[in-house]
C-alpha cells in the first residue's frame, strides 16, 4: 500500500507542477521522480540514481531517433518539399473533395513531421482552401488536424510511439505497420466525416486578413513530388521490410536478409533517410553545403525540449521499476481483471487529462505498463503501444499548447463559437 501511495504522490506532484505551477515537463518529471522515490523508501541521496540511469538509456534508445526525424522533417519543409506535396494534391482536387484531400495531405506530411511543425505548415493551406471553396474553415481544418494528431499518436518516428516502443520492448516495424492500418480508418472517421458535423457546430469562415506564407524557395528550385514522397516513404519501407525479414527468420539464414534487417533498424533507417534528404532535397536542388548544414543545425533546436521530456519520462519509468512500484501497480491491474490494452489506454488518458502533454502521457503510461508485458507476443506489444498512443491524445483542452495554437490560428474563443463578425 505504501508503494501505491508513493506512486500517487509522485504522479500528483508531476500533475501539479505542470498544470498549476506551470513548470516545464522535464523539471516536473525530475522532481516528481525524486518525490516518488523518497516516498517509496529510497534514501534521498540515492533517489535520483534511477532517474539518471533511465534518462540516459532512453536518450540512447529514442533521443537519437527523434533527432534524425527532426532533420528529415526540417529539410522537407525548408527545401519546399512539403509545399510541393500540398500543391500537387490540391491542384488535382475538385472543391467538393477538399476535406478528403486535406486528410491525405496531413497523413503524408504527418509521417515524418511533429504535430506542431505540421500545423504551422498546413494551417495556411487550410485557410486558403477554405476561402477558395467558400466553405466553413472547420470542414477543411478538422481533416488536417485529424491526420496530424493520429500520426503523432500511432506512427514512429514520432516521439511518443518511439518512447513507448523502447520502454515496452515492442517491435518497431510491427508497430509501424499496425499503426498505419489503425491510422487510416481513424483519420477517415475523425477527419472528413466528423468535419461535416463540426462545420455545422462551429460555422466560422476563414479570416480574411490571414496572408499565405511564402514558399521557402522559388518553384524552380523546389524538389519534385516524386522526390519529396520518396524521402517520406523511404524509412517506412526500410523498417517494414526489416520486420518482415525478422518475422520470417530470413535475417538469420540469408545474407540479404541480414542486410535488410540491418538497414531496417530504426537508427540505421532514419540515418540513411536523413542522408537521402540532404542529397535529394538539398544538394540536388542546388543548395550549398552551408545551407544544408544550416537546415540540419536548425532541426536540433526544434526537438531539444522534446528529447529532454522523453528522457525524463524514461527516468520516471526507471524509478517506478527500481522502487518496485510498477510491479505493485501491474499486480493491482491484473487483480482488477482489466484488459492490459484498456488499462494502458486508461492510464494514458488520465495522465493526458491532467498534464495536457501527449508525450508525457505516453512515456509515463508505458513505464507503468512494463510489468504487464511479460509473455506478450509482438503483435500484442505493438497493440499496447497503440492503445497508449490513443489515450495520449484524448480530449485536448485548456492545459494543452496545441489547443491554444489551433484556437488562435482559426480565430476562435474558448467560450464562444467564433469571434464577433466571423
Amino acid at each position: 500500500m505504501n508503494l501505491i501511495i508513493a506512486a500517487i504522490v509522485g504522479i500528483l506532484a508531476i500533475v501539479i507542477l505542470i498544470a498549476v505551477v506551470k513548470l516545464h515537463p522535464f523539471l516536473s518529471l525530475l522532481l516528481g521522480s525524486f518525490v516518488m522515490a523518497v516516498c517509496a523508501g529510497v534514501p534521498y541521496d540515492e533517489a535520483i540514481d534511477s532517474f539518471t540511469s533511465g534518462a540516459g538509456s532512453t536518450f540512447s534508445g529514442v533521443g537519437l531517433l527523434i533527432a534524425f526525424g527532426a532533420i528529415i522533417g526540417t529539410i522537407l519543409f525548408s527545401s519546399g518539399g512539403a509545399d510541393v506535396i500540398v500543391d500537387t494534391i490540391m491542384d488535382k482536387t475538385p472543391l467538393q473533395r477538399l476535406p478528403w484531400a486535406m486528410a491525405l495531405i496531413a497523413f503524408i506530411v504527418g509521417i515524418p513531421m511533429f504535430f506542431e511543425v505540421g500545423v504551422v505548415i498546413l494551417i495556411p493551406v487550410v485557410l486558403f482552401a477554405a476561402r477558395r471553396a467558400k466553405a466553413p474553415v472547420m470542414l477543411i481544418a478538422i481533416p488536417a488536424l485529424a491526420g496530424l494528431s493520429t500520426l503523432h499518436a500511432f506512427v514512429p518516428p514520432h516521439p511518443g510511439p518511439l518512447a513507448a516502443i523502447d520502454a515496452i520492448g515492442a517491435n518497431l516495424g510491427v508497430t509501424l505497420g499496425l499503426g498505419l492500418l489503425v491510422a487510416i480508418p481513424t483519420v477517415i472517421i475523425s477527419g472528413p466525416l466528423l468535419g461535416r458535423l463540426m462545420a455545422r457546430w462551429v460555422p466560422i469562415m476563414a479570416p480574411e486578413n490571414q496572408a499565405e506564407q511564402d514558399a521557402p524557395q522559388s518553384k524552380e528550385n523546389r524538389p519534385s513530388f516524386a522526390q519529396a514522397i520518396c524521402v517520406i516513404l523511404f524509412p517506412v519501407v526500410l523498417m517494414l521490410a526489416a520486420s518482415i525479414v525478422d518475422l520470417t527468420g530470413l535475417n538469420d539464414t540469408t545474407q540479404w536478409g541480414r542486410a535488410l534487417a540491418f538497414i531496417g533498424e530504426p537508427l540505421t533507417a532514419l540515418f540513411l533517410t536523413a542522408v537521402l534528404a540532404m542529397i535529394v532535397l538539398g544538394f540536388m536542388q542546388h543548395a550549398t553545403r552551408d545551407a544544408v548544414n544550416g537546415m540540419v543545425g536548425k532541426s536540433f533546436g526544434t526537438v531539444a525540449g522534446i528529447i529532454l521530456i522523453v528522457a525524463a519520462g524514461g527516468g520516471f519509468k526507471q524509478t517506478l521499476v527500481d522502487s518496485g512500484i510498477s510491479d505493485v501497480i501491474a499486480q493491482s491491474i491484473t487483480e482488477s481483471a482489466l484488459n492490459p490494452l484498456f488499462a494502458g489506454w486508461l492510464v494514458a488518458v488520465l495522465i493526458r487529462l491532467a498534464t495536457g502533454s501527449a508525450t508525457v502521457a505516453t512515456v509515463t503510461a508505458a513505464g507503468i505498463m512494463v510489468p504487464l508485458t511479460t509473455g506478450m507476443d509482438p503483435a500484442h506489444l505493438s497493440l499496447l503501444v497503440l492503445a497508449i498512443g490513443a489515450g495520449s491524445v484524448f480530449f485536448s483542452h485548456l492545459n494543452d499548447a496545441g489547443f491554444w495554437l489551433v484556437k488562435e490560428y482559426f480565430g476562435m474563443t474558448v467560450g464562444r463559437r467564433s469571434k464577433p463578425g466571423r
